[in-house]
């Protein structure tokens, strides 16, 4: 089972890929979590990923594709596995296919940008512990505290409402060709990402094991 998750930024993807993951037995596979690794191992290449990544650039479909056909080896892969967030544009789905053949499915997890906003600029984070809460859905006992460590709590840059509608259009403007690039091969199944977590997880396994 060759899968990909598609979605704006706090669609729910990495929730539903781990979801998917544990019921099927497949690996999660998220591009985002393989650049980290490289970054982390102080490699040379994970050095200059750093360089990039701190200075706001762009990392290169090269080695974004070359990391992921190195990944897609490991033992947990041949079951099969889930891309989380990946292929981001036509380039890069045109890339995957030439890497792994063709896809069983595309998952495209459809949210309001209404809504994601709602979610993403409602998030806050512990700068002591890392203990991530919500304004609205998860929110801490005392306000701006964190219930585990007493630490205080933030708003990263990339969950502002401005930072957040910047990326929406970015995701929009990248992926909605993606999308039409599968729509071709007749592969996308388009789910509805603003019910609960539970909803959508049983949704998809049903529409997965038929």
């Amino acid at each position: 089972m060759k899968l990909v998750l598609i979605g704006c930024p706090g669609a729910g993807k990495g929730t539903q890929a781990k979801v998917l993951s544990r019921h099927f037995g497949i690996a999660h596979i998220s591009t985002g979590d393989l650049l980290r690794e490289q970054v982390k191992s102080g490699t040379p290449l994970g050095l200059k990923l750093k360089s990039i990544m701190e200075s706001g650039g762009l990392v290169s479909d090269d080695i974004v594709s070359e990391l992921l056909a190195e990944r897609i080896k490991a033992d947990d892969c041949k079951k099969g596995y889930i891309l989380d967030g990946y292929p981001r544009n036509v380039s890069q789905a045109e890339g995957l296919t030439a890497i792994v053949g063709e896809l069983d499915r595309v998952i495209d997890i459809e949210v309001p940008d209404e809504l994601i906003i709602e979610r993403m600029s409602g998030r806050r984070s512990c700068g002591g512990c890392g203990a991530m809460y919500h304004t609205k859905y998860n929110p801490p006992k005392s306000e701006g505290v964190c219930d585990s460590c007493g630490g205080k709590l933030i708003t990263r840059s990339d969950d502002k409402a401005e930072t957040v509608k910047h990326r929406l259009e970015v995701y929009h403007s990248q992926t909605a060709p993606v999308i039409d690039f599968y729509n071709k091969k007749g592969i996308v199944s388009e789910i509805d990402g603003s019910r609960s977590i539970d909803d959508i997880s049983k949704e998809l396994i049903e529409l997965l094991e038929k």
